[in-house]
């Protein structure tokens, strides 16, 4: 078979012509909703079309960046340029807030020929390029394309019926991965890579042509929001339904009401939305529901928290969806995007660990009666056509069920590295374990940076090697950490919270950042109580004094662009001096 994302689209286009491959609900101007569709052959003729000029523009062997809103057009951008025999490049335009300095590194870094975006934010794309990104980079439009090289054109171009044919070991696309403290790195995924991915997600969720669909407001420039409402409807030949992020954000019920309105549908969310949603959807609107024939909802934000799940379920039991329908899952860029996922047709499953084993690399299973020193953790399930290996990352040596260690992988959706990045490539892509042999290809594992444990058959997350908190010697999970700080007082916005550790002249010492909530109208005349209430439930639950506790503003807390708090960034800022000013700060001085 030739895996391509051309060869499925052509494949789709022939069998399945007239049947709907896209539609895009668009709210900017109707809160109802306007859907625009595609059917398969109005949508391969438009990426045939748009690939030819493409390349006539001058973009074969070349990166072609996808800078357009969430819409058709960068569905069809984007396979235009991966059928072009490009290296699609997907981000995002310069109006998302807050990411103007990713997106200018990503161009940078990607340095690509083509940016290519719609009409309607074309001149700011234009601004945006010829201010941050180089000279050499042109932005187009998909009309604009057609009028200077499609039939007909003054420029006398070859015909558009020109045909190439992409293989599948080519790069299909540049990945940039969501961390916003260092020089984005782009991970390079093939044709096969992520074609492979799409059916292991398939498979693992059980999504069949003629009774599923998708539907989705996850980002398009992001790794899941990309396979899931792209790449995974065209290889697997299902319609695809997709709004924009925001739409999402001004009114969480509109995704839940076009999961009513598609059966059978497959949907993803990070952690953080399942909550939004739980809190924003009113009863009126919930009674309005039907998420009976939801046929999954993907959670694969990490760690998935056992709360979200049960307010999630407790708030939408009434509109029939079933405890079943929950999938939480893993999965990183580096990957493609999906890596496992809890077995269809039951519960998410919930273990209570020791903390303190926990901590020191052995998964103990204890009794939920002590939430002090428990640590409750929702199980991602199993891999679909692919290997994990939990490894000591200092020994490389593979350990067993119920240890702690990073966590490895290997299959046929694996990147094959990152963008002009040979030593972190060889290193992170091309891991051995001890005694195999690296220069054999079928000994290589990709390292994660992700710690996790296999416990009953299922796969568990613990944590990022890069964010642990060490004090005294003893590590520290920061999202237990975060969890009891937002627990300890509702002045302390959930899902804005940062645990990390800053050196001093009396070692490691753990610090805090902590957004307060919007409607606090006088966040001064709380801090001593919102200060002493986080010290006690830290010392309480964790053993470890608060060195230094900081109530920051709403939307002061970065966060990447998939929607995580940025542990990293925020410590950057920290040690800046972000928040000397402005934002209320106690350091470790008074009594707990």
């Amino acid at each position: 078979m030739k895996d391509t994302i051309s060869h499925h689209l052509a494949q789709a286009a022939a069998q399945t012509p007239d049947e709907r491959a896209f539609t895009f609900v668009d709210f900017s101007t109707d809160s109802s909703g306007v859907p625009f569709t595609l059917a398969w052959r109005q949508l391969d003729n438009r990426v045939r079309t748009t690939a030819t000029a493409l390349r006539h523009a001058g973009a074969a062997d070349e990166r072609v960046a996808i800078v357009a809103p969430q819409n058709l057009d960068y569905v069809v951008g984007f396979l235009a340029a991966a059928c072009a025999g490009s290296i699609a490049v997907p981000l995002f335009p310069p109006a998302l807030p807050g990411h103007a300095e990713k997106l200018a590194a990503s161009l940078t870094d990607a340095d690509p020929v083509l940016a290519f975006t719609s009409p309607e934010t074309q001149q700011a794309v234009e601004t945006f390029c010829a201010d941050r990104a180089g000279s050499r980079l042109r932005v187009v439009t998909e009309q604009g394309l057609l009028a200077e090289f499609g039939p007909g054109a003054a420029t006398a171009a070859p015909s558009s019926g020109e045909t190439f044919h992409p293989q599948p070991d080519d790069c299909a696309y540049l990945q940039y991965t969501s961390g916003s403290t260092r020089v984005p790195s782009g991970v390079e995924i093939t044709h096969a890579n992520v074609c492979a991915n799409a059916r292991q997600a398939l498979a693992a969720y059980d999504i069949r042509a003629g009774r599923n669909c998708t539907v989705g407001w996850l980002p398009l420039y992001h790794d899941m929001g990309l396979v899931l409402a792209i790449v995974l409807p065209l290889v697997g030949r299902v319609h695809s339904v997709l709004m924009d992020p925001l739409a999402f954000v001004q009114q969480p019920v509109r995704w839940l009401r076009l999961l009513s309105r598609h059966p059978g549908a497959l949907t993803a969310a990070p952690n953080f939305a399942y909550d939004y949603s739980a809190r924003r959807v009113t009863d009126e609107e919930r009674s309005e529901l039907s998420l009976g024939s939801v046929a999954a909802m993907v959670n694969g934000s990490e760690p998935i928290a056992e709360q979200t799940l049960q307010r999630f379920q407790d708030a939408f039991a009434q509109t029939g969806m079933a405890r079943t329908t929950m999938r939480p899952s893993y999965g990183l860029a580096e990957a493609t995007v999906f890596v496992s996922a809890s077995p269809a047709g039951e519960e998410p499953t919930v273990t209570c660990f020791d903390r303190d084993a926990l901590a020191e690399g052995t998964a103990r299973v204890v009794e939920p009666t002590d939430a002090g020193t428990v640590t409750r953790l929702v199980a991602c399930g199993r891999p679909t056509e692919q290997e994990i290996a939990i490894v000591d990352p200092v020994t490389r040596v593979r350990l067993e069920g119920g240890r702690v260690g990073e966590i490895w992988l290997r299959g046929p959706n694996i990147g094959r590295g990152y963008w002009r990045r040979p030593q972190q490539s060889e290193a992170t892509f091309r891991a051995t374990l001890q005694g195999d042999d690296s220069s054999d290809r079928t000994h290589h594992w990709l390292r994660t940076g992700d710690l996790g444990l296999w416990h009953d058959k299922q796969l568990y997350i613990t944590g990022r090697i890069k964010d642990l908190v060490i004090i005294d010697g003893a590590n520290h999970y920061p999202q237990d950490i975060e969890q009891t700080v937002e627990s300890a007082h509702p002045a302390v916005r959930r899902h804005h919270t940062a645990a990390f550790a800053a050196s001093t002249d009396g070692g490691e010492r753990l610090v805090i950042v902590a957004e307060h909530a919007r409607d606090l109208a006088e966040p001064h005349s709380v801090l001593d109580e919102v200060t002493r209430a986080v010290r006690a439930a830290v010392a309480t639950s964790h053993a470890i004094a608060v060195h230094d506790f900081v109530l920051a503003r709403p939307g002061s807390v970065p966060h990447t662009t998939s929607g995580k708090v940025a542990r990293s960034a925020c410590r950057e800022h920290y040690l800046e001096g972000a928040w000397s000013s402005g934002t209320l700060t106690q350091k470790e001085t008074g009594t707990v």
